[in-house]
């Protein structure tokens, strides 16, 4: 019987024992159960290691169920979603993970539900826009964990140095003004992370300022677009092929090490979210945010991003699962991760909490930006195969003698099978 069912039920007796069942809970009192989770750091040093936030959190919750134990592995971004993959096709699954997509396992009936897991107020506290993102068929299998949005971050000393005096609104004057930083011996007027660790993201935040996207109206790829054609088509030409992007060639630039240079003050402007504004403050760069211009002024849309939660069925303890999944999404615990790490609360409540907050001001125009932001096409039972074949081939676009066409031409047909594999 599902957990929600569970609570239903309770409902009908009493409404002080719905409130029982729907908090976290203690244990199921069959024995102590050790749960196995995978998640992604979010930090960019070993002193703010994801490793500390959930020793903290786990500590709390073992605390008040002592028959349930849990062991968190964290892993880089760079190696989690490959990691867990290759724990799955060996039948040797996590009980959650904690990357960035869900779909594929849902498709397989990997996954539990959300609504086999979660209490209905956890449930129902989740974003609206997270929640039906997390859906495949109407059920929803992905527990948005953390979000954001994206603007483009510049460097206030440089710009004024090199006698710029407002952000650009359109791709013309980015181009201008990235070519007088140059001019003024800035490393990186333009830093442009098309590497493997989130190249996904960052070619859809251009798609997106360029007019199209990934996908149509109905969810089919249109990676090669003549509007997507033509995005790529001027990064080349008025940004990559002019030495506007610094000295690592966009396809071999992470996004944490084009974080890191913005931080040493080596970059003028670049797409960030906002776990940029701790580490670049932590540097006492002086900077400030603005949207991504589009080709002639506002873009179409800022992308929205989600990271995501899963529980796999392979080694039951369901209800266990539940109980810690409930004490994870608690207003206190959102809050906390999204406190640590400047990134966006995937929860009404903490939500809201954070909006009237003055401590979280800089936060403002991500979380002004997230209702109306366009996520990737996650649902997609085939995205966690175009994601990884965009992250190995965007870069080749813009790379010296590239084709923005041919490159985007062959990760369409490449999506197009994969789709109609699944």
């Amino acid at each position: 019987m599902q957990r929600r069912t569970n609570v239903l039920i309770a409902a009908g007796a009493a409404l002080g024992l719905t409130m029982t069942l729907a908090g976290c809970g203690g244990g199921t009192g069959s024995g102590e159960v050790t749960l196995k989770l995978v998640a992604a750091d979010y930090g960019d040093s070993a002193e703010n290691s994801s490793e500390k936030y959930w020793a903290d959190l786990v500590e709390k919750f073992e605390a008040k169920n002592p028959d349930i134990k849990v062991e968190v592995t964290v892993l880089s971004w760079s190696d989690v979603d490959a990691e867990v993959a290759k724990m799955v096709k060996a039948g040797e699954a996590p009980d959650m993970a904690q990357i960035g997509a869900y779909s594929d396992y849902a498709a397989k009936d990997q996954l539990y539900a959300a609504d086999d897991l979660l209490s209905i107020p956890v449930q129902g506290d989740f974003l609206s826009s997270l929640t039906s993102a997390g859906e495949v068929n109407r059920i929803q299998y992905g527990m948005p964990f953390a979000s954001s949005t994206r603007l483009m971050f510049y460097n206030k000393k440089l710009f004024a140095d090199a006698g710029i005096a407002k952000p650009p609104t359109t791709w013309d004057e980015l181009a201008a003004d990235a070519e007088l930083l140059k001019d003024n011996g800035v490393k990186y007027p333009f830093a442009l992370p098309l590497g493997k660790e989130e190249a996904q993201a960052e070619t859809m935040m251009w798609l997106l300022a360029g007019g199209d996207g990934y996908t149509d109206q109905v969810g089919s790829y249109t990676l090669d677009s003549d509007m997507n054609v033509r995005t790529f088509d001027w990064l080349k030409k008025d940004l990559v092929d002019k030495d506007l992007v610094g000295p690592v060639a966009p396809g071999e630039l992470n996004r944490q090490e084009a974080f890191n240079a913005f931080s040493n003050g080596e970059v003028g402007m670049l797409n960030g979210h906002p776990t940029l504004i701790a580490q670049a403050k932590k540097k006492g760069v002086e900077f400030a945010m603005a949207p991504l211009p589009g080709r002639s002024g506002k873009a179409k849309a800022t992308m929205g991003v989600a990271d995501w939660m899963m529980a796999f069925k392979q080694n039951g303890n369901r209800d266990e699962i539940g109980d810690f999944l409930d004490f994870v999404y608690s207003k206190e615990n959102v809050l906390d991760f999204s406190e640590r790490y400047n990134i966006l609360p995937v929860t009404n409540s903490a939500a809201d909490a954070m909006a009237e907050d003055a401590k979280y001001k800089q936060l403002k125009l991500f979380l002004d930006a997230l209702p109306t932001s366009q996520l990737p096409p996650v649902g997609n039972t085939s995205w966690a195969h175009v994601s990884a074949d965009i992250k190995a081939q965007i870069g080749k676009a813009v790379a010296p003698g590239g084709s923005p066409g041919a490159v985007l031409a062959d990760i369409q047909n490449k999506a197009r099978a994969a789709e109609a594999a699944e």
